[in-house]
């Protein structure tokens, strides 16, 4: 990987770094975490993984609904954001959850990619 490329990985990187803590406060204070997992620049390809507080919070369904639509308004690079919680980690990646397991569905995810965005988190 060149220094270009790298510099610009880092670069998006903390993009999507300083999306999450701007736009999702809250899950810090509230004792949650979000990382990210993998980052392909190439496809625009992100994987966020929240963990903490996250895992088995009633209300994190609608936090990752809002970061999956909210961050590929925001970032023109990323085309596709994949998150989950420790709880629910498998087809989206597992970083310490309990592996195997299935992926969730979200409030307003329809199987055709429509454009609905569910359901708004209060934040």
């Amino acid at each position: 990987m060149s220094t270009d490329t790298s510099d610009a990985d880092n670069d998006l990187r903390e993009r999507i770094t300083n999306f999450l803590r701007r736009n999702f406060p809250q899950i810090q204070m509230h004792g949650g975490s979000a990382a990210i997992s993998h980052l392909d620049r190439e496809t625009g390809e992100v994987h966020v993984q929240l963990g903490g507080a996250c895992s088995g919070c009633g209300i994190s369904p609608m936090t990752i609904q809002a970061i999956k639509s909210r961050m590929v308004k925001e970032i023109p690079e990323i085309e596709t954001v994949h998150a989950d919680t420790g709880a629910a980690a498998g087809a989206d990646g597992d970083l310490g959850g309990t592996g195997g397991g299935t992926s969730p569905s979200f409030p307003g995810e329809t199987a055709d990619g429509g454009d609905d965005e569910g359901p708004q988190a209060p934040f």
